[in-house]
């Protein structure tokens, strides 16, 4: 499973966190933790088994959305697409160890009416949720955060 990349609204961010790969696997894929370690997301449950084909539910920025899981590669991959209010949106993570600790890389893209009639004001909206996603991660799993 891949981003659009004909999309109108795509975001492509990383960061290095300093803490172990199962660490941060456990805080991004315990979907119903999301909410106690990310204020950008108000709710989030896992209706279904966490695997490709699963379903959960979330709200963010007001939005309530419903994702199905796309592909799951335990300690390296997850993804995760769905409609939304009239938006499209397809979210690929990627976990790798680099230097300094393990490099998370979060890709979405948007596409649907609303973001073409506001590419430019969807695009930012997309990449500052992201960068606080990234930032609320980082956070967590250095922090120790339990899940």
């Amino acid at each position: 499973m891949d981003i659009d990349h004909a999309a109108p609204a795509i975001a492509d961010l990383t960061v290095t966190i300093d803490a172990p790969l199962e660490t941060i696997w456990r805080l991004h894929t315990d979907i119903g933790s999301w909410p106690r370690w990310n204020p950008g997301i108000t709710s989030a449950r896992l209706t279904t088994e966490l695997e490709v084909g699963g379903v959960f539910e979330w709200q963010t920025a007001g939005l309530t959305i419903t994702s199905t899981i796309g592909e799951l590669a335990p300690m390296g991959r997850i993804a995760w697409g769905g409609p939304a209010h009239g938006i499209i949106g397809i979210h690929v993570w990627t976990f790798e160890p680099g230097a300094g600790g393990v490099v998370v890389r979060t890709r979405e893209s948007w596409d649907g009416e609303p973001v073409r009639a506001d590419p430019d004001g969807m695009r930012a909206g997309l990449t500052a949720s992201l960068v606080d996603w990234l930032d609320a991660l980082k956070a967590a799993a250095e922090g120790g955060t339990p899940v």
